[in-house]
């Protein structure tokens, strides 16, 4: 019987790949046989990350990009084509976030946030997408949050809120666009995760969260290693235009 979680002989490009959930995702697919692209600003970080994928015998290759940068998008699909001749799997994990009370907001804070966890999504799917079409099949995975579903109570963060929160109908529409050429497109909406983009891990603040979470704990990387593998794989054939939250049942409440 066929594993339908296979992944031998897929590639799969991810943004924000350096680090945290995106170097796991890394992680997750490659120990299922995908040959995996890495792509973040810090080259040095992401060396390390493809030893790590190297060494669960597949092939990696790190790309140095600034998805801020169209150009820079461009070359590092084409790098991926080139290297591989294909990419099956996008996951747009690329993310980051301000604190800032919108009576404050300021141009440069919103296009702080907006320009990586939005613009750069829209337009990383645009060139992969191309070539997706062209073979025929595609699994597309957008990297929302919870905070793009319900509003945040630990900071004011309106770049934040509106990227995450357009994420969900960029997935259904893109699920609905891109769905007579084989592509699936799902999201996941992660809750508190134990990252580097986490706003501290005091005592404090670690109880605070805590205290929001039914699950009354914060998540673990490599406890999203089962449903980014589902999304990536066949074991999702009929699974599109869905957004996941994997919070500890944070949503739910």
């Amino acid at each position: 019987m066929k594993d339908c979680f296979d992944l031998t002989g897929r590639v799969a490009l991810i943004t924000g790949a350096s680090s945290g959930l995106g170097a796991q995702f890394a992680r997750a697919l490659a120990s299922r046989g995908a040959d995996v692209v890495l792509l973040a600003r810090r080259k040095e970080k992401l060396e390390g990350v493809a030893e790590e994928v190297r060494a669960l015998g597949v092939r990696a290759l790190p790309v140095q990009c600034d998805v801020t940068s169209r150009e820079q998008q461009q070359a590092a699909v084409d790098a991926a084509i080139a290297e591989f001749g294909k990419i099956d799997i996008l996951i747009n994990n690329a993310g980051t976030c301000d604190v800032m009370p919108t009576v404050d907001l300021t141009e440069e804070s919103w296009h702080f946030v907006t320009d990586v966890n939005l613009e750069a999504v829209v337009f990383m799917t645009k060139y992969v997408a191309k070539h997706m079409i062209e073979a025929g099949y595609g699994r597309i995975i957008n990297i929302g949050s919870m905070y793009g579903l319900r509003a945040s109570v630990t900071g004011p963060i309106p770049g934040y809120w509106a990227s995450k929160g357009a994420m969900p109908q960029l997935t259904r529409g893109w699920a609905n666009e891109f769905a007579p050429y084989g592509i699936s497109v799902n999201c996941i909406a992660p809750g508190f995760f134990l990252t580097e983009l986490m706003p501290g891990t005091d005592d404090d603040y670690t109880e605070l969260v805590n205290g929001l979470i039914p699950m009354k704990r914060m998540g673990h990387a490599e406890e999203m290693d089962g449903l980014v593998t589902l999304l990536a794989s066949d074991g999702a054939s009929y699974l599109t235009g869905q957004t996941i939250a994997i919070d500890g049942g944070k949503c739910a409440i």
